[in-house]
């Protein structure tokens, strides 16, 4: 899939630009898990559309360069596919002075919600590299935005987790590690992101050339770092208190099958000694005292009654039940 934006001619916006319209006016191309025509279309623009393939390899290299005036810079995003699943994936940020092509095979949201704010955004899209910078910063908002929904999520677990003076039901708790490990696994997701951007930005202020670029665009892309840096600490924050609750679930997943061993050992102890006293008087010998007695059926039952009732008397008294 391929979209093409143009400048508004009406706004300072972008508008997406119909099928078959020439690319060459377009200043932001993104493709979207791109057929081979569409490969060939972008590339004869002059530019070398990476395979999914080149954007995993995780060399240094193959994510940040420069070829011919064109910087090609890779990070990896969270987003779904569309089936729905949720992972990250690479992708592409395609730049030079007259045109952004982004390169993906999923959807992170900000690449959705960008092009109908991109002119209110932080860097504006009057350039390719003011577009560039507003859709990195759309980016840094999605993921500050999952780190909140997070911390939302957390808040209800550990609630659930430690919101009871006794242990809560196995299968409550079980839902919580399910949903902590989730947040996990998206924590980690929003940390890669985080990372990619940063090393983006640090690349794109290498090589830009500081003593020719504009004031504004400096100024924007310190203002994403230092909010990448923020985000950064609160996934730091989110992590240990994934972390956290985690133990604490556990903790109370032991503290539930420590009571139930317990009380598996109250019933033990409680039948012990019926089960002593039935033991010798089931035993089968010729000669056994008081076999003759009228009242040794009654007298054993009494025994084993007056025995439990003893066991009980003594462990509460010892505050063992």
């Amino acid at each position: 899939m391929l979209h093409a934006y143009a400048r508004s001619g009406s706004g300072p916006g972008l508008v997406l630009m119909p099928l078959g319209a020439r690319l060459e006016d377009a200043l932001w191309v993104d493709l979207y898990r791109p057929l081979p025509e569409q490969v060939a279309a972008v590339t004869a623009l002059g530019y070398e559309v990476p395979t999914l393939a080149d954007m995993e390899e995780i060399e240094i290299s193959n994510r940040l360069y420069m070829e011919k005036g064109v910087f090609y810079m890779t990070g990896v995003l969270p987003g779904q596919l569309p089936d729905g699943t949720s992972l990250a994936m690479p992708v592409t940020f395609i730049l030079d002075r007259g045109r952004l092509v982004t390169v993906r095979h999923h959807e992170p949201r900000p690449f959705v919600t960008f092009p109908d704010r991109a002119d209110r955004s932080s860097a504006g899209c009057a350039t390719a590299e003011h577009l560039f910078l507003g859709l990195v910063d759309e980016i840094v908002g999605r993921l500050a935005d999952i780190s909140e929904g997070v911390g939302r999520v957390l808040d209800v677990s550990a609630a659930k987790v430690l919101g009871k003076a006794r242990p809560g039901e196995a299968s409550d708790l079980e839902s919580a590690l399910v949903t902590i490990g989730q947040q996990a696994e998206l924590m980690g997701r929003v940390r890669m992101g985080l990372l990619s951007m940063d090393r983006i930005l640090v690349y794109h202020r290498a090589v830009s050339g500081q003593d020719k670029e504009d004031p504004a665009t400096r100024s924007v892309r310190g203002a994403i770092q230092r909010d990448i840096q923020a985000l950064e600490v609160h996934a730091d924050f989110l992590t240990s208190r994934i972390g956290m609750t985690i133990d604490a679930a556990m903790g109370m997943i032991g503290l539930q099958q420590n009571e139930r061993v317990r009380l598996l050992s109250v019933i033990t102890a409680l039948f012990l000694a019926p089960t002593l006293i039935a033991s010798i008087y089931g035993m089968n010998f010729e000669e056994m005292p008081g076999l003759d007695f009228g009242l040794g059926f009654a007298m054993a039952i009494g025994l084993m009654a007056v025995s439990v009732i003893a066991v009980l008397v003594v462990l509460k008294w010892k505050r063992w039940f």
